[in-house]
């Protein structure tokens, strides 16, 4: 995709940052036609790994034929053929990832997964990786497939724009019914279905997806501003709409549960093999990209 076809997303600052990201599968990849990654698959084209001995029905054109004729034994050569992985970027656009408002001295939840899946989005695409985007949000569910085509950013950058957070429909169904032969990407608070979304990822990571949950944080949500505050829960029709202020106690009570929550929901997505970063709002969105990239757990 040209420069100008990236400033067009309104993101050409992030795109610029994160240009030249590589993002290498963490294992083989399985069946796929040719690509970038190491495959699953061997076979005569690709880096060399080993020799075999070559057996009936083998083509007859990888044997080694000087080591043929030094050995007298037929051996043909196996290599790691490379593959493409096609990518899905799940994002939660539930009523809870619209915490805090977007201001000029604070970003959302979801502004932040917005500009970190279009950062990996890119990065997935100079690739040549095929990339789409799914987000359930207060309208429904948006998708774009995956592709690799000219434009694929921007239309990813479009849609995700065009979402307003509402509702509290679950992720599941529309990760449940994904190929277990990609990359999936999901970028949500982990404050609705997450047991739900647990089981899928782990159906489908023991089926050989490969996994990443982005955690996304609030700076609110780690450090209570001073004051009064509204409690409610904006998934819910119930809430208590009168402010209240938190005593010393409970706001140090808060801060513990909070940490013992994002400790336990680590460990819960490490288990079942998948990738688990978490990123903060207070962080720039290419910072973010790039940990998700590298796999440095958080920034």
């Amino acid at each position: 995709m040209s420069a100008a076809g990236e400033n067009r997303t309104g993101h050409g600052a992030l795109l610029d940052a994160v240009r030249g990201l590589r993002w290498p599968a963490r294992r083989a990849v399985g069946a796929a036609p040719p690509g970038t990654h190491r495959s699953s698959q061997r076979g005569t084209a690709g880096e060399f790994t080993e020799y075999r001995l070559y057996r009936q029905g083998d083509d007859p054109r990888a044997l080694d034929w000087k080591l043929l004729g030094r050995s007298d034994r037929a051996f043909i050569k196996l290599s790691d053929d490379r593959a493409l992985l096609t990518t899905w970027i799940v994002v939660d656009g539930s009523a809870s990832m619209a915490f805090p408002d977007d201001s000029p001295s604070s970003r959302s939840k979801f502004r932040l997964a917005r500009e970190v899946a279009i950062g990996l989005a890119a990065v997935v695409h100079a690739s040549s990786d095929p990339v789409g985007v799914i987000v359930s949000h207060a309208a429904g569910v948006s998708r774009v497939p995956p592709r690799t085509r000219r434009g694929t950013v921007p239309e990813i950058a479009r849609v995700l724009e065009g979402v307003s957070c509402g509702g509290a429909d679950a992720l599941t169904p529309s990760i449940a019914a994904l190929s277990p032969n990609a990359r999936i990407v999901c970028l949500t608070d982990c404050l609705g279905d997450q047991d739900a979304l647990l089981r899928a990822a782990s159906a489908l990571t023991a089926a050989g997806a490969q996994f990443e949950c982005v955690h996304v944080i609030a700076a609110e949500e780690l450090a209570l501003p001073a004051g009064a505050h509204l409690v409610r829960d904006p998934e819910s029709a119930e809430s208590r709409q009168a402010g209240v202020v938190l005593p010393a106690r409970d706001r140090a009570g808060y801060a513990k549960a909070f940490a013992e929550f994002r400790d336990a929901t680590r460990q819960r997505w490490r288990a079942i093999g998948a990738g688990y970063t978490e990123v903060h709002t207070s962080n720039e969105p290419a910072r973010a990209v790039r940990a998700v990239v590298v796999g440095t757990g958080s920034c």
